[in-house]
């Protein structure tokens, strides 16, 4: 039987369509705002719980009473601007997800757009005059971008100033300074000199573990000795749980996730390992989440866990023009992991990925709940989200606080005793003056240390069955010391893994990448040879290259173009 056809409200009209049942939190936010009466109103609820669904009902409303005619939304990405669009139009609010900054007037047959706060901050008088044909509401998602930039601020507060309603939406409440204040927030002293944002309606981690809409997450610490190289020559040890100097842990951690050690492999292992146990368990699309600091980061860990795996990792980078394509193939694919830097940590829905790696310096408490929200979104009651990261206090700390929120809902059996716990120690250390921050990577071994349980890290405890091990996925079934056992014993499979690697064929992307960078590398030895030889700096030989095989930077250059160039200085180091 055809699907009946859904009726769109036209713009005049209205909204025809069956509006999507509303969880208890969604609909005590609508009583809330009602209850106010306030032009402004800021939701802070948990990565995962379902902002976009409150705002379009919020909207929904608004529009059916008549107190406004249009609806705007900024998000922080075009991959977000798709995602809302597409949800507003479910909810029966056609809005316009490519309309630029190049055309002036919203289409008469569409209730708004989605626009990005880039483009706000490139035309904010564009934007004004938009909000202010109509009475409009606006949608600030994400809303602490809005502190990105001081422009971007400014941006916001002159394209939205008069428009008749404002709803702000975060994740997790926000600290900024007194001079980067975010336009339409209200804010109270945090005692630290600063500001910390203040929510006309909160719904935090815990409350949504109790209602059933987010999972359960185990944080799964890992330490390992690092080696390094300082700038004086002298190799240095440390070990990423060991108490040390900041600037020490600093570098450990930032050793350990060099791609040339054997940290990262180790695991990435790991957290395939609990994939294949949750798809073994009835999972069968689970998949994991792999973040990166930055893009060069990215490409040798997708490289990395192609080897670990056997399978070609989703490699989802921001200056790629198909990374909204790949993140949406993504969600509903059935590939093991993807590799990001920032493109999925925010805000983007992937239901199936039930594991993270943080394998990122990132450290903010802001970062830290958006990245972990992207694992924590429920589709059962039996599904639980694992985290693996470094051993390191600031991360600790951070996972510890979520983990608390977690023991309040869902009480672990009493564990077998002070004695087999390690008191988690949080407390910052002071930083060590006047070192180099220059060093260079000698190894890095990676092995499982712990799990948190009630602020305290928590080792193996010996005696486990086999059978223990299917209730992984069930935090508060199996003791801390159990689930700790669980993960040390699947570690030495991990650690094999790790160091023997699975023979795999490089995708074609994989292998253009690798050729592009060597490429590179030699263009660049060329360039510094000539520049040598002519006595001038690297940037005119680099200048005169460009000019002589026309084409954009080396850096993004194709593979074509830099045989080219490379071919071009050969001649001329041999004359």
């Amino acid at each position: 039987m055809a699907e009946p056809r859904r009726e769109t409200a036209s713009p005049t009209s209205p909204i025809s369509v069956t509006a999507p049942r509303l969880r208890a939190w969604q609909q005590a936010a609508l009583t809330a705002y009602d209850e106010a009466g306030a032009r402004d109103f800021l939701v802070t609820a948990t990565p995962g719980s379902g902002k976009t669904t409150f705002a379009l009902a919020l909207a929904r409303m608004l529009l059916e009473r008549r107190v406004v005619e249009r609806v705007v939304v900024v998000c922080p990405t075009d991959h977000l601007r798709t995602q809302w669009a597409e949800a507003a139009d479910r909810a029966g609010i056609p809005l316009d997800a490519a309309l630029t900054n190049a055309v002036g007037p919203v289409r008469a047959d569409l209730r708004g757009y989605v626009t990005t706060y880039a483009q706000v901050a490139a035309k904010p008088a564009l934007h004004e005059a938009r909000v202010t044909a109509k009475r409009t509401l606006v949608v600030l998602d994400e809303v602490h971008h809005a502190g990105d930039g001081l422009s971007w601020g400014e941006a916001v507060a002159i394209a939205f100033e008069r428009a008749a309603r404002r709803v702000c939406l975060t994740g997790t409440p926000f600290r900024t300074r007194p001079d980067e204040r975010i336009p339409f927030v209200r804010y109270d002293p945090d005692g630290e000199g600063g500001w910390r944002s203040s929510a006309d309606f909160s719904y935090g981690y815990r409350q949504a573990l109790a209602d059933g809409v987010v999972r359960p997450v185990v944080f799964a610490a890992y330490t390992g000795t690092t080696h390094w190289r300082n700038s004086a020559g002298e190799v240095v040890a440390a070990s990423l749980s060991e108490i040390s100097t900041k600037s020490t842990e600093a570098t450990a951690w930032r050793t350990a996730l060099d791609p040339r050690g054997q940290w990262v492999p180790h695991v990435i292992a790991a957290m395939d390992e609990r994939i294949t146990h949750l798809r073994e368990s009835g999972f069968a699309d689970a998949a994991g989440l792999v973040l990166a600091s930055d893009q060069e980061d990215a490409r040798a860990y997708a490289e990395i866990a192609e080897r670990v795996t056997g399978e070609t990792p989703t490699v989802i980078l921001s200056d790629d023009p198909k990374a909204g394509e790949k993140i949406a193939a993504f969600t509903v694919g059935t590939q093991r992991l993807a590799v990001c830097v920032r493109m999925v940590s925010e805000g983007v829905d992937v239901p199936r990925a039930m594991c993270l790696a943080w394998l990122t310096s990132y450290r903010t408490p802001l970062f830290f709940a958006q990245g972990v929200g992207r694992v924590v979104r429920a589709r059962s009651h039996t599904e639980a989200a694992t985290v693996f990261l470094p051993a390191v206090r600031p991360l600790l700390t951070l996972a510890a606080e979520l983990e608390e929120e977690r023991n309040h809902v869902i009480p672990p059996p009493p564990s077998a005793g002070n004695d087999q716990l390690e008191v988690l120690d949080v407390v910052p250390p002071e930083r060590e003056p006047g070192k180099s921050t220059k060093t260079e990577l000698v190894d890095a071994e990676a092995a499982f240390a712990h799990v948190l349980h009630g602020g305290r890290a928590v080792i193996a405890q010996p005696q486990l069955t086999d059978d223990d091990e299917a209730f992984l996925g069930l935090p508060g079934i199996l003791s801390p010391e159990q689930t700790a056992a669980v993960l040390a014993r699947r570690d030495a499979v991990a650690r094999k893994r790790a160091v023997e690697p699975t023979t795999v064929t490089p995708s074609a992307e994989t292998a253009r990448w690798r050729a592009g960078a060597e490429l590179r590398k030699e263009v660049n030895r060329l360039v510094a040879v000539l520049a040598a030889r002519q006595g001038v700096p690297h940037r005119q030989v680099h200048a005169e290259l460009r000019r002589a095989v026309p084409g954009p930077a080396s850096a993004a250059a194709d593979v074509d173009l830099l045989e080219r160039r490379r071919d071009h200085l050969m001649a001329l180091v041999g004359g």
